[in-house]
Formats: C-alpha cells, structure tokens, sequence
C-alpha cells in the first residue's frame, strides 16, 4: 500500500494542529508528514501521536512498519509512528517545499496522494512566491494547465471556473474554452473518480436570475449558454445558465450532482453554510490525487488547541477514496 502524504501548510497556523490530531483517528493508514518537523511534532506530542524524524522522504517511505497477511501484499501495522519529513533546509518556504517534494513523489508511483493543509497566500506572496495558492502551483509542478477547483465531501460539490479573481474582474476573466473546461473535467471527475454513471451538473449564470434575457448582462448568453450547449453535444448531462439560487437548490434537492459556479463567493459561500468541516477541495484536471482542508490558517486560534480536525480527516478520507479508483 503506498502511503498518503500528508503537508501540514503554514507552521504558524492551524494546520500542525489538525493534520495531528486528524491522524490520531487514522492510525491504520499509511502515512507520511511533509513539512515543518518541530511544529508538527509539539502538536504530535499534544495528541499522543508517536512521530519519528526521517533524514528524507525515501527513508521515511523505507521505515514505514508492514506485515505480511495470509501470503498477500503486506499491509501496515496499526499505531506505528508516523514518519515526519522537514525538507525545509533551502531558502524556499517549507510550506512551499514540502507541496514541491509531494507533488514529487505522487508524480513518481511512491506515494499514492497528496493532502495539503492551509497555507497563508499573503505571507507567501511577501516571501516571493508567485502562484495564487495551491491549485496553480499544482498545476505548475505537475504540467497540468488550468486545473480546477473542486470541493466534495459533503452534502454539495461544487466546481469553480474563476477562483481568486478580483469581483470586479470576474467576467472579463470567463470565457466560453474555460466553462467548457470546467465543465469537462468535473464529467469526467465524476465518472471515473467517483464512480457516477451520468452525472447532472447544473451552471451557475454569473449575473443576477442568469442574466434575465440580457436585462442584466450579456455574459450569460454570450459566454455560458454556448459552453452548455457544446457540453450536451458531447454527451454531458449540463443545465444552464440558471441563477444560482436555483442552481443550488436543485443541487441540495437532488436534482443535480455538482454546481459549476461563475466565482469563488458564489460557490463557497453557500457551501460552507451547509458542509463546513465536511467539505473538501479537490484539484481537478492533475495526473495525480490531490485534496485539501477547506479552511485558511485561522491564526487567531493557531496554538490555543481548539481547532477542528474535521476537515482534514475529510481530505484524508477522500484521498484514499479515490486512489482506490485509480490505477
């Protein structure tokens, strides 16, 4: 079984926290932390979890405990140490180092998945890193243009065409190659990852009721309608443009599998409310697996001891989740 590899994020957020104490309930898993070693493990300490310095990531993969079962592949033994590795000895942020060998290692066949916790964009940024976040730095170190923002997990999926754009900027941003992109790779997603025979996506308008007939706007006829239009020619069951009020309802009613949204506010907003800590992000369109916590690094309760796991565990259970579909 190849293991999981976990990266905590920022080391003065609350990602240390919630990586251990997620792992404290997924002991049977195989996996190794990639990231800062001291912040980790004084948060390993406080949750009982046993964790062990790896001068690498092969050694770390090498130390992982198994056992042989009946002749078949072996397996690993419950409560051994979790193998941390700090690759943070160069001038790049660790946070960032540790997304770069990750990516490495899922890339090669050694692991099997990435699962990131949050970084802080803006320290980042101040640092010179030059991507948005972790999607298109993914996106970078994989060769893999324009991957897609998605979020499962709960009681809503939702795939984003726009994600860290200005408001003000939204609609010069959209075009009718980039919804149908979206569109495409959350189809295909959904088929082969999740295993859904023919999945209803219903797509967002970006202007109030969709547009209302060119009353409030014309990028819902000009821009959307025809990335729908082309999807359903090619056998993807997709609806739209509606207004995303309706698009949400027909989502939380089972009337469609997964919301396609305009922009960030626009699918976030309504999913958080309902899925909070059960919600995951998942990066669409890469060759490897790759999920996400979906929250930030919520520095007004790093070290207090009271954040919520409960997002990570998701982005863990989904990761192994879908490698089971993968070859």
């Amino acid at each position: 079984m190849r293991p999981l590899i976990v990266t905590p994020g920022d080391p003065r957020g609350i990602g240390p926290e919630v990586a251990a104490k997620a792992l404290t309930h997924r002991r049977d898993l195989p996996i190794v932390v990639v990231g800062d070693h001291a912040a980790f493990a004084a948060q390993a300490l406080v949750a009982g979890l046993a964790c062990e310095r790896a001068a690498s990531l092969d050694a770390a993969f090498g130390r992982l405990a198994t056992q042989a079962v009946g002749g078949e592949s072996a397996c690993p033994v419950i409560g051994e140490p979790v193998p941390v590795v700090d690759p943070g000895d160069g001038a790049e942020p660790v946070e960032v180092a540790a997304i770069r060998l990750g990516a490495a290692a899922c890339l090669d066949g050694r692991a099997a998945a990435l699962v990131t916790g949050p970084i802080h964009k803006a320290r980042l940024a101040a640092r010179g890193f030059t991507f948005k976040g972790h999607t298109d730095f993914l996106g970078h170190l994989c060769d893999a243009p324009d991957p897609v923002m998605a979020f499962a997990g709960g009681s809503l999926m939702v795939a984003l065409v726009t994600v860290h754009v200005p408001l003000r900027a939204v609609s010069d941003a959209l075009t009718t190659a980039k919804v149908l992109r979206v569109v495409r790779e959350a189809d295909r997603a959904l088929r082969a990852d999740l295993g859904l025979a023919r999945p209803r996506l219903v797509v967002c308008g970006v202007n109030p009721h969709a547009g209302e007939d060119g009353l409030l706007g014309s990028e819902d006829a000009a821009v959307v309608a025809p990335a729908v239009d082309a999807a359903r020619a090619e056998g993807v069951e997709a609806f739209g443009p509606v207004s995303a009020e309706t698009a949400f309802r027909m989502a939380a009613t089972g009337h469609a599998d997964l919301v396609v949204a305009m922009y960030h506010d626009q699918g976030l907003a309504p999913l958080k409310l309902v899925d909070f800590g059960k919600s995951v992000n998942w990066t669409l369109g890469l060759p490897i697996v790759r999920t996400s916590v979906d929250h930030g690094t919520a520095d007004d309760i790093a070290g207090k001891g009271v954040a919520d796991p409960s997002s990570m565990l998701a982005a863990i259970d989904l990761a192994r989740k879908l490698t089971t579909r993968r070859p």
